[in-house]
């Protein structure tokens, strides 16, 4: 009895978060959980939505996930997830209601780095980072992990050594033989050191820079302005956002990394780039919360003059975290079936993504879906 018990329990997934005590994953972790147990739906999880959910058992289920990850802080998540409900990003009383998960997957956070003062090189850090991994994996008999980065945006690299933090935890997701996952503009397996790595590793990777707000907006209604032949003369923003992730973009440098994917979007759907830049202002009063402003100057029929201003006011945790576990759920899947290499199918879900993909999010989507409906009908 015992024995067809254990044959017939689903495999289990591990999401392994690199930033894992921050906002997204803290939102990961209990939205997950509250979702299991039926406190709230899925709303914000396309791959809950009709499209993918009617015909894609093979995916992962939610329950099947197990959380872990590296954290360079020490604030343990159930007080994070406190935090984030007293400002309002979760629930009232949804802390209490999932602490045992929070409290499980904050047992399986280890100490991130380089912190200052260590002294070990590149190769330790990542051997170390990958042994995490490896043990994450074994001692509690996983299928397999996926490593999703939701740390904040670190400023971009110059050419050459030393890796930045990012590619250090992209080089030990390969090293442990476990599929990655960018959601941050940082560089990750982006650069130029890790393409042996990722080429010769023989696994899937995504990424990056998750698609939540602003960026979301301009994929959609760059298409639109091209389609109707009008003539954008410029295009100019503003974001104003607070928490962990307002204050690493006040470096100028991790705001220009940020940008260059909002930037990168229009070009590409346009055909041109417009006049006019993007800004971002670290606001701390306003936490987890983001204000996004876009002013559109363009030309219509006989050289009309015309604008369009667009307003998003988000919380960029709860945008972010259902997107982090449809992308575990549909890389692990990938994983599973043999797939390697850049997922440029996942594009719909980034602002800079790997791979040969369309700029338009409608163009996306549909690639997305026939992605998916693939993963659904191997074997």
């Amino acid at each position: 009895m015992s024995a067809s018990l254990s044959l017939s329990r689903p495999p289990r997934i591990g999401v392994w978060l690199v930033g894992a005590r921050g906002s997204v994953a803290t939102t990961v972790v209990a939205g997950c959980a509250a979702v299991n147990a039926g406190l709230r739906p899925p709303t914000g999880l396309v791959t809950e939505a009709p499209a993918f959910s009617s015909g894609l058992p093979a995916l992962p289920a939610l329950s099947s996930f197990v959380f872990g990850g590296h954290d360079t802080t020490d604030c343990p998540l159930p007080k994070r997830a406190e935090q984030l409900a007293a400002g309002g990003v979760l629930p009232t009383g949804l802390p209490a209601a999932v602490a045992a998960e929070l409290a499980a997957a904050d047992a399986e956070i280890r100490p991130g780095g380089p912190l200052p003062g260590d002294t070990r090189d590149e190769d330790a850090l990542i051997a170390a980072f990958a042994a995490d991994l490896q043990d994450f994996v074994t001692r509690l008999g996983l299928e397999r992990a996926v490593v999703v980065n939701v740390a904040s945006t670190e400023p971009a690299p110059p050419p050459g050594p030393p890796l930045p933090p990012s590619s250090l935890y992209a080089a030990a997701a390969l090293r442990a033989g476990c599929p990655y996952v960018n959601f941050t503009p940082s560089t990750g397996l982006h650069h130029p050191a890790l393409a042996p790595l990722a080429a010769a590793s023989g696994l899937p990777y995504a990424g990056r820079d998750g698609k939540t707000g602003q960026t979301l907006l301009r994929s959609v209604l760059g298409p639109m302005f091209a389609q109707r032949a009008l003539d954008v003369r410029a295009w100019s923003g503003t974001n104003l956002l607070g928490g962990g992730d307002g204050a690493s973009l006040a470096d100028p440098a991790a705001a220009a990394a940020k940008n260059a994917g909002k930037e990168r979007v229009l070009a590409d759907t346009l055909g041109t780039t417009p006049e006019g830049e993007v800004h971002i202002d670290d606001v701390p009063a306003l936490g987890d919360w983001k204000t996004a402003w876009d002013h559109v100057a363009f030309d219509g029929f006989l050289g009309t003059r015309m604008v369009l201003q667009t307003i998003w006011q988000g919380c960029d945790s709860a945008l972010a975290a259902p997107l982090v576990l449809d992308l575990a759920r549909l890389v692990a899947r990938a994983h599973e079936t043999g797939l390697r290499g850049p997922l440029a199918e996942l594009a719909f879900f980034f602002k800079d993504p790997v791979g040969d993909a369309p700029s338009a999010l409608g163009e996306q989507y549909a690639e997305l879906v026939r992605f998916a409906r693939g993963l659904g009908e191997s074997e």
